[in-house]
Order: C-alpha cells, then structure tokens, then sequence
C-alpha cells in the first residue's frame, strides 16, 4: 500500500493500515521545512504513535501478538512499512515509493489538482492498481473516476473483469459531515446514506423496569457503563470492560442492564431540495420592515373609515364612495365647491392622508429594491431567533455541515473570519445568516444569538480556537450542546471528560474528521464498497457493501450463521426491482433498479451471487474481507 498527502489524513490512513489490516505500507509526505500545516501533521504523528500503542496492547491482549505481516522495518502496529520525503508526487517519486508494484494507492493531498495529476500518473504506471482519491469536487470526482476507470480496462486489453485496477473518489467532508451534522440534532446522534436512504443510529436510555426497548432494525452499540458518570471513562477509544461494546449479540443485550443503547433506524429523505443558483423571491415579511407594514396598514385603515364616511353622508353605493375616497386621496377629483360641508371636510380629510402615503410609498420602494439587493449578500442573524445551530468556520468541512443542515431544514448562523472563505458562496446561496469577525473575540459569538441557540458546532481547523469558543459559549449558556472538532484523541478525551465533568446535564461530543474518514479511505483501498461511518462515543461502525461470493464466513451460510457478535452483522440485501426478497429463486428478467431490503430473516441463506450491506468493526473488517485474512492469516 502506497499513501500520498501533505496533512493528518494521509498518517491517520499510513496507521489504519498498518494497525488495523497489517498491510505493508509506504508513506511518502512533504519534506519537514515544507510542511503547510506542521502543527496538524504533528498531531497526526502523534496520534498514530497512540494508535499504535492501542493496537499493540489489543494485540497482546488476543494472543496475536506474532501475527505480523510483509518484509522490511517495522512500526510495532503488526504491518510495516517506511516513509518518503517529497514535495510532489512525480512520476520520480511513485516510481521509487513502489506504485509499479502496488496493490493501491491512495492520494490524500488537500489540492484536488495535486491528486488528479498523480492519479493519471499512477494509473500510466501501473493499470492493475486499485486508486483512492481524496477530491473535494464531487462532480469532477465523478468524471474522474469514470476516466480512470476505462483507463484501467483499456490498457489490461479487456473490461472490468480483465483484473484493471479500480477507482474510488472520496472527500472526507462528505464522510464526516453527516456524524458532524447528527450530533448536533435533537433524537439524531449519527447517520450515513445508502444509495437514497438515510440510516439514523439513535441513541437510546436505558429501558425502564418492565419497559422492553425498541430495537429497530438491530442493535448496534451498547454503550459505556459510565456514560452517565462524569468522572467515566466515556468518551475514550480504549475504555475497558466498561467502554462500549459494537455489535452485541441478543444475550449481551438481555444481560445488559442499566445501560444504553445505539438502535438502528431506517429514515426516508424527506428534506428539501437544495436552492437553485440564484435566490428566490423574498416573502412579503422579508420585503419589507415592521414599522412599514404597519405604517401601510394604517393607511389602509384611514382609507376604509373615509370611504364608509363618505357613504354615509352622501348615501352614495359603497364601490362608488371607495371611488371617489381615492381620487380624493391622489388629488385627481374636482374641489367640492358646491357640496355640504361634510362632503368638503372628507375631501380635505382624504387629501391629508394622500400626503402622508407618499412618503410611506416610496420607503416601500427603496425597502424593497434594497431587500431584493441583499438577497445575494450575507444575511445577519433575525431579531428573535432561536433554537438554531451556530456553526463556527465555513471551511471544506463547515460548507458540507452547512447543507446538510440546511437540507433537514435546521436553521443555522454561521460564524467566519474571512470573508473569502470556501463557504461563503454557499451561505449566500443558502441565505443562511453569517457573523463575520473572530470567534475568539469578545462580541462576535454574542452576535450569532448564541444565549438563544440550541447547539453549537466548532468546525474550524485551529483545536485551540474550538476549544475557546466552546468554553466561552458554555459560560454564556452553561446546558448548551457543544460539538468540537479535535485532532488528537488524547487531548479530545481529556477535554470531553473535564466539560462533562463541568456541566453534567449538558451534552458534550468531541469528532475528528481524519479519525471519522480514514476507515473509509482505508477500506476502499482494500478494494471494497465503504457507504459511510458511524462514531460510537471514541470507536467508529463501519458500513460497506460486500459482494458475498468468495468470502466462506458469509457465502452459504443463514444471516443468523454469518452474524459475528463485535466484529460483523448484515443489515441489508440488495435486490433488483421485481425479484422477491429473502427468498428470491432468480431476479427477474429486464431488471435494471436495485434496491435494499432490510430485516433480512435469520433463516435466509445468503448465495454467492449476493451483494449485502453489513455493519462491521474496523478489525472486523480487516478479518473478513483484507487480503492477509483470506490467505489464512489469523488477523
């Protein structure tokens, strides 16, 4: 395995690799005085050398501590591998990192270009190899990876099924964002999409007595013993006996008492569309501004009371008295020389209030003109609102967070520094309010209406700015929901357990974006389907798509049989349109759509022409479907 990048990702992936599948692994990174981000990629370092320990003690732990695989230096994570200093990835700098003699490459640069360039690289060099890219385009992602991809099957003299190497384009926003967005949600703690679907892992209390809990579609986490003691261990990736358990079987979840559970649920996408280019037209209430719509209703109200004086006192038909009331009021009636003095004393009246609704007109148009102006610009937070999230940072991760919040119509008040931020355009195309200044500045988070909020999520790349804002926004509402994003793991438990311990009623997450997007990436580059992650306190679900044929643990065998209680379970069968599920002889013929059915029997036994979804441990996947285990390694 060869890993390219310039940031945490690319170590976070070099020790997914190495401790988790046991893959030889070969790490090429920018030279120490060259490093964009150093801190980050300090951090990263860091954070592997605590990976590593956590693995070794696993390992010892299991009895595997032998089962080493590959040649060459070792890291003490059960693979091995070395590290290269480059600026670039050339063609050079692949050659000597072993691409011509790779199983995959994954491209984890944080320029999109960077990556494509080495991709058309690598994939000259050697057509079999399986290719990861990390792209934040999606929609050039798409293109690129169908170019790759045919590429490939070209220069292997055949199709797919010529042994040419595949692609896989992924972002790491898109892996994290949904997790990150969840977490901020009342009765949603984690969700991944399936091909449509929107999967929810609520986090349930424990059952009362007598109560039975609802399992959903299963059971996937038992949480920690202490999640509901300040001073647990919660929160941390390794917590013992006590720590959360993935995956339980029925007697684990019967015999658990007095602790939580993560349920499975299946949500159908009922969110809005995303907003077109340009913003739509503004609501009448949006249009224009409390003092004139009443100032306009009190005109409104003069004119009615004229036009029921003047039929009073002419007896004239009310249509024709509202007639005669406006051409008073836009002084185009002829003077009442020769009527009664009623009559002259209402034209005089409606002439009064003619003056006083030019003004009022024309505040209406330079309000409207000016509303309809501002529509492309930032918007500032509403007077009254609450109950909205405010996000800090509209970087690449901010920007996904933001849609999807705006998908599942939460409101959001976003709060940046520069105003040249990648996710600027989209707050305005969204018309999603903005706070521009520094979170760390007194003022600022005030501004965003966060005494009134209902969760904050600190998004931006710096820990130490996250943190800040955090604790600041805690001493301003001290039950506020808080979600930082932190790189390392230690530092994010150590500040998890200290704000629990703070404030206890209040809920407190700490998420990293390399920690929540390395398994996929990890696990594409294994050659499988990855559909998303779900964070289970410190630990992290998987969910891939697995093609049942070749792997003995699940081909011939019931779902009850294949289930394996903390390392694998299937959830799902796809199936094409027409054919039965869980009992299908054959699909049916012209079938193009597929789709997924979910509470599989147990009795239902799964054929090599299958493709399911499961939910899987990272080990557990690494032992089902990586190459060391189906040689027989034990794993």
């Amino acid at each position: 395995m060869v890993v390219c990048g310039d940031d945490g990702l690319a170590h976070r992936l070099a020790a997914e690799l190495r401790g988790v599948y046991r893959e030889q692994v070969t790490l090429v990174v920018p030279p120490s005085g060259r490093r964009v981000r150093q801190p980050v990629v300090g951090r990263a370092r860091a954070a592997s050398a605590a990976l590593r320990d956590m693995v070794n003690a696993a390992v010892n732990r299991t009895g595997n501590s032998d089962a080493t695989g590959g040649t060459g230096g070792t890291d003490g994570t059960g693979g091995t591998g070395r590290e290269l200093e480059a600026t670039e990835p050339t063609e050079d700098v692949l050659a000597d990192a072993g691409v011509e003699r790779a199983t995959a490459l994954a491209l984890v640069y944080d320029d999109d270009e960077t990556n494509i360039r080495a991709a058309l690289t690598a994939r000259r060099l050697n057509p079999r190899l399986q290719l990861v890219l990390r792209l934040y385009n999606r929609r050039l992602g798409q293109h690129i990876e169908e170019l790759l991809d045919q590429s490939a099957a070209l220069a292997s003299g055949g199709g797919p099924g010529s042994g040419s190497g595949s692609t896989t384009v992924l972002s790491d926003a898109d892996t994290a964002a949904p997790a990150l967005a969840a977490t901020a949600l009342v009765g949603t703690s984690k969700v991944v999409e399936t091909d449509g679907l929107l999967l929810r892992a609520v986090e349930r209390n424990p059952p009362r007595p007598g109560e039975v809990a609802d399992p959903g579609l299963c059971t996937l986490a038992l949480l920690s013993a202490t999640s509901n003691d300040p001073a647990g261990a919660d929160g941390s990736e390794d917590s013992g006996e006590n720590g959360p358990q993935l995956l339980p079987d029925a007697a684990a979840v019967e015999a658990a008492t007095g602790r939580g559970t993560v349920a499975l649920e299946q949500v159908s996408y009922s969110g809005p569309p995303l907003p077109a280019g340009r913003a739509g037209v503004p609501a009448f209430g949006e249009l224009f501004s409390r003092r004139l719509r009443w100032s306009l209703a009190g005109l409104a109200a003069c004119v009615v009371a004229l036009a029921v004086a003047l039929m009073v006192v002419t007896g004239d038909h009310p249509l024709h008295a509202t007639y005669v009331t406006l051409l008073d009021l836009f002084s185009i009636n002829e003077p009442a020389h020769n009527a009664d003095i009623g009559r002259q004393i209402l034209q005089l009246l409606s002439g009064f209030v003619g003056l006083l609704l030019l003004p009022v007109l024309l505040a209406a148009v330079l309000e409207a003109l000016g509303t309809f102006r501002s529509a492309s610009t930032l918007r500032k937070p509403p007077r009254g609102l609450g109950g909205h999230v405010v996000l800090l940072g509209l970087g690449k991760i901010g920007t996904r967070v933001l849609t999807r919040l705006r998908e599942m119509d939460i409101p959001v008040v976003c709060v940046e520094a520069d105003p040249e931020a990648r996710g600027m355009a989209t707050a305005r195309r969204l018309r999603v309010p903005v706070v521009l200044g520094d979170v760390t500045q007194e003022g600022v988070l005030e501004a965003a209406k966060i005494h009134r909020a209902h969760s904050l999520l600190a998004l931006t790349s710096v820990d130490t700015t996250n943190l800040e804002a955090v604790l600041y926004a805690r001493s301003v509402r001290s039950r506020l929901r808080v979600v930082l994003r932190l790189y390392d793991d230690d530092f994010a438990t150590a500040v998890y357990r200290t704000l629990r311990a703070a404030h206890p009623r209040a809920l407190t997450r700490s998420r990293s974006v390399t920690h929540l997007a390395a398994p996929s990436f990890a696990g594409a580059m294994m050659g499988r389907q990855i559909l998303g992650a779900i964070p289970v306190e410190r630990r992290v679900l998987l969910f891939a798509a697995v093609e049942v044929a070749g792997h003995p643990q699940l081909e011939g065998k019931t779902v009850g049989e294949a289930f394996r209680a903390g390392a694998w379970r299937v959830l799902a069968l796809e199936v094409s349109d027409g054919e039965r599920a869980a009992g299908a002889d054959s699909p049916s013929e012209g079938a193009r759509e597929s789709r997924l059915v979910w509470e599989l029997p147990d009795t239902y036994v799964l054929r090599g022409s299958d493709r399911v979804v499961l939910a899987a441990t990272r080990r557990g996947l690494a032992e089902l479907l990586g190459r060391r285990a189906r040689r027989g390694v034990d794993v």
